[in-house]
């Protein structure tokens, strides 16, 4: 059926095409009030997603729904037998009830993980009736069949037995520095994930239950002080202190130590780690999918090596299968991706860049699925029949995001989304087609579906207009740029002019940044703010630049910065800021740096390591690396003891008498993570050095992420220094 002849009968879908016409680029200008409301500067893309049956794409209007079929290249109303709602699909789940854990049933949809069910919600099977008059209880987690459940009191682990609602105690000499089943704060930030606290995993019978065990006894503590508690000056006159077990660099790490429970005779088996470190880091535990076999990812302290390995839970006998070793640093391994013969795939960067290989179970490579001076970032699909593996990777660029399939024999890789630009991708359910969203720099949303085989552009649904606000107001593209760095190296880069440009003038420039360890920050799609869009209109050109360590390339690149954080960094910076006064008629005397956590180490750092920035507002950073947490900080910089020239070179403490420009230092109070005490030691040399230069904003109430009600005051505040470089410099 002819695309005309599709709109002839669903005039909905004929609207959507039409929006692709850009609207007329607007004159007007942009208040600083303006971007604290709502404006769009993306019309809404097409609504379209696969069909309960896995063949249609569905296009949703509010009158009516269509079905296209990519196999037949046809369209019909979508039938009616489909629009009756599915009967819902529930699961088992835990839940703390007044105290006490409960079993029920949610949607099988809804959010699981970290996310609970509502405590509030009816119904379900009491399995506690103590309350929580000893303890509250935490980390509820339930075993896949049902039978069993867990959770943890006090820094002990217990057991319930679903049927029966037995009790198990499973350990007694938990307190405050001892957790059993429950991870401390550096665990839980740097290696299962922020807010992850859980450290008890079922098999999937529920006969065993392995669990981590961490030692505080020898982790110093650090307070952390709210100087504006609740009914402050009405009920509360006093400071309220936070005391966390807090590991700085060089100084002890908690001990961990790995227990299996078996449910049924309520015995324990010690996992035998006596081959490793007494510091050693467990950095994963999972159970194999048949459930006899309890897997775990251990490395050194500083990083150096990873082992993946297998434990007897009858013996607690540990077996290597897979040692991962790396020049600079190891990641933390990802889980086996396990296939239904048995064998997994094993994500590796031991080529320096991640690669998919294929292993039996023992940890005998079979082969090297991937390869190649790029990396792959997700798996999307394995078809174990066809032996074939849909993944998203970085073969054409490290800015965008892109699907492509690749036999397991690692021969036949097909690109399913060519060209620039970011793919918000889903496959049909036997992977043949492929639901694309697909926008760029200098493009917003087009919605096709594509060919699973080719990535031919079987069918173009719709595309997103500009948005109203591009219409009506005076409109900022991003242009994307490679940018040669000192060495010759490419950086990517993207630049934002103001409307009203002129090769001839020359404008301040404005460079946000974050620059940690692969965490690039330039992504190739369509996304802009009324900010930055209010900053391009008042006269900043906007820069943002990948350096090496955070493009996004691989290990090879991002091992630039091992053992000298922020230096490398700071280089590629400075090439950018030139490379925009020569091409674009950036001013070098108004140069303005800005940050938050790490990107407020390198916005200090910049102020104190070069002559480049006349502005730099450094949000909660790190400004000596020696007052950060052992886990983040020696993987990238070892310790202080085997790295003395390192530490000293990344100090912006240190460097504090060598500043140039204005530095502007915003924190709050209540940082839990890189601690006020980082901006402390900062001001404190800069004021012995006599600097005067410098301002300070403190936000009480404010963790490392502010308090929702000072973020319009932190907006201004910002805006306000920035406000002083629009004027050439020196008037």
């Amino acid at each position: 059926m002819t695309i005309d002849r599709f709109r002839s009968l669903f005039p909905f879908v004929a609207i959507l095409a039409g929006s692709a016409l850009a609207l007329a680029q607007g004159s007007e200008r942009l208040t600083f009030e303006d971007q604290k409301k709502p404006l769009q500067w993306q019309g809404t893309p097409p609504s379209a997603l696969w069909a309960a049956d896995g063949k249609h794409v569905e296009l949703l209007d509010k009158k009516m729904t269509a079905w296209f079929d990519p196999a037949t290249g046809t369209t019909k109303q979508k039938p009616k037998e489909a629009e009756a709602p599915a009967a819902p699909v529930l699961r088992k789940a835990l839940t703390v009830r007044k105290g006490d854990l409960w079993l029920v049933e949610v949607p099988a949809n809804a959010p699981g993980g970290r996310r609970r069910p509502r405590p509030d919600a009816e119904g379900g099977v009491q399995l506690t009736s103590d309350g929580d008059a000893a303890g509250k209880k935490e980390e509820p987690q339930l075993s896949a069949n049902g039978a069993a459940a867990s959770f943890v009191r006090g820094n002990n682990l217990f057991v319930a037995d679903v049927a029966t609602k037995a009790l198990w105690q499973v350990t007694s000499d938990g307190g405050p520095e001892l957790f059993h089943g429950l991870l401390d704060w550096v665990y839980q930030e740097e290696l299962y994930g922020r807010g992850d606290f859980q450290a008890h995993w079922w098999n999937g019978d529920g006969s065993m239950l392995a669990f981590l065990s961490l030692d505080e006894s020898l982790v110093r503590e650090f307070t952390v002080v709210n100087h504006v508690p609740e009914g402050f000056l009405e009920r509360e006159r006093a400071v309220v202190s936070e005391v966390t077990n807090y590991p700085k660099v060089g100084d002890p790490n908690p001990f961990a130590k790995l227990t299996i429970a078996h449910r049924k005779d309520q015995r324990l088996v010690a996992v035998d780690l006596s081959t490793f470190p007494k510091d050693a880091l467990v950095v994963r535990v999972e159970w194999t999918p048949d459930g006899g076999t309890l897997l775990a990812t251990i490395q050194d302290r500083i990083q150096t090596w990873a082992e993946l390995v297998a434990v007897d839970p009858a013996t607690g006998a540990v077996r290597k299968w897979i040692r991962e070793e790396s020049p600079t640093w190891v990641n933390r391994p990802e889980s086996p991706r396990w296939l239904a013969d048995g064998t997994f795939l094993w994500l590796s960067e031991r080529t320096g860049y991640a690669h998919y290989y294929h292993y039996e179970k023992g940890g005998k490579l079979l082969a090297a699925i991937t390869a190649g001076e790029w990396q792959v970032r997700a798996i999307e699909r394995v078809d174990e029949a066809k032996r074939l593996l849909w993944f998203e990777g970085t073969k054409d660029g490290a800015t965008g995001r892109h699907l492509y399939r690749i036999g397991f024999d690692g021969k036949g890789i097909v690109c399913l989304t060519p060209g620039v630009g970011t793919h918000q991708f889903e496959l049909s359910a036997d992977g043949a087609f492929v639901l694309d969203r697909w926008s760029a720099m200098d493009q917003p949303t087009i919605v096709q579906v594509l060919d699973g085989n080719t990535g031919a552009v079987l069918k173009e649904i719709g595309r997103a207009s500009k948005g109203d606000a591009a219409a009506k107001y005076a409109f900022s593209e991003r242009q994307r740029m490679t940018i040669k760095a000192r060495d010759g190296y490419e950086l990517d880069a993207s630049v934002q002019l103001p409307p009203d440009w002129q090769k001839d003038k020359t404008y301040p420039i404005f460079l946000p940044t974050y620059s940690g360890p692969d965490a690039p920050t330039v992504r190739d799609a369509w996304s802009h703010s009324t900010y930055s869009q209010f900053l391009a209109q008042q006269g900043f050109v906007i820069l943002q630049v990948n350096v090496r360590s955070a493009s996004g390339r691989g290990q090879v690149h991002t091992g630039t910065c091992y053992k000298h954080l922020g230096v490398q960094e700071l280089k590629d910076l400075e090439d950018a800021v030139d490379h925009v006064c020569a091409k674009f008629g950036g001013d070098p005397a108004r140069v303005a740096i800005s940050g938050w956590s790490y990107g407020g180490f390198m916005a200090a750092y910049a102020l104190t390591h070069s002559k480049k920035f006349a502005l730099g507002l450094a949000g909660a950073g790190v400004h000596d690396w020696r007052l950060y947490d052992t886990i983040y900080t020696e993987r990238y910089m070892q310790t202080p003891e085997t790295n003395a020239k390192g530490y000293a070179a990344t100090s912006v403490i240190q460097a504090a008498k060598n500043l140039h420009g204005h530095l502007v230092l915003v924190h709050g109070s209540m940082d839990d993570n890189v601690h006020l005490q980082n901006t402390m030691q900062l001001l404190w040399e800069l004021q012995r050095a006599g600097k005067q230069d410098v301002e300070l904003m403190i936000y009480p109430r404010s963790r490392h992420g502010l308090h929702p009600e000072v973020d319009p005051h932190h907006r201004e505040f910002q805006w306000r220094r920035l406000a002083r470089l629009l004027a050439p410099a020196g008037k």
